[in-house]
Parts: structure tokens; sequence; C-alpha cells
């Protein structure tokens, strides 16, 4: 069982920066890993990046590459998110969720949290 707390949301103006963090309980983080998701109003929930359990792989959406950089911490039991170039579409509850399996998908993690808000304005 893993339980994850997301924070770092807020409101940022386009261009700027904002760093998401997503803390883990459970001894067994190091096995896990970790995703990041977000759901604009209206939109179906979309797979942002994802980082494999010892965090020598990542993988991101094309919408994110290169402005986006996701990574983890297993000592502190933490991944973040960091963004950069924010855009206004980017807006979106943003999640973090962990599972066994290192996938893209959202239907492949089985734990998830309770989001947190990013705001771009225009």
């Amino acid at each position: 069982q893993v339980q994850l707390v997301e924070s770092g949301g807020g409101l940022v103006q386009a261009g700027g920066s904002l760093r998401l963090s997503c803390a883990a309980s459970g001894r067994t983080f190091s096995m896990y890993a970790m995703g990041w998701f977000r759901q604009a109003p209206g939109k179906e929930r979309e797979f942002v990046a994802a980082i494999s359990w010892s965090g020598g792989s990542t993988y991101y959406a094309d919408s994110v590459k290169g402005r986006f950089t996701i990574s983890r911490d297993n000592a502190k039991n933490t991944v973040t998110l960091q963004m950069n170039s924010l855009k206004p579409e980017d807006t979106a509850v943003y999640y973090c969720a962990a599972d066994r399996v290192y996938s893209s998908s959202a239907g492949a993690y089985d734990y998830w949290g309770q989001g947190t808000q990013v705001t771009v304005s225009s």
C-alpha cells in the first residue's frame, strides 16, 4: 500500500516555473515506478511524465518534453516535477501515481494522490 500527497501547485504567469512534489508513505517506495498525470476541466486525464523505480529511465509526453523534468529521491520517498516555460494550456489538476509497472497509461497505476491545482495565466 502506498499513500501519495502532492504539493507545490499554484498560480503562475505564462513563462514561469513551478515545482511539484509528491510525498509517498511506505517502506517500499523504491520498488514503484512513479508517474505524473494531469486533468483539465472537461478533458480526459492525460499522461505527463514517468520515472522508473531506480530513476534511471524517464519518459515524457511530447507536449512537455524539454520543459518539464521528473526526478525522484528514494531516500526521502519523494518524486518531483520541475515545470519550466509554463503555458496556459498546462493549466490542470496534477496527480502523482505509483505502480510496480513503468507505464504512460493511467490505467496501469494503482495508487493516486489527491491532486494539486496548477493555473497558468496568459
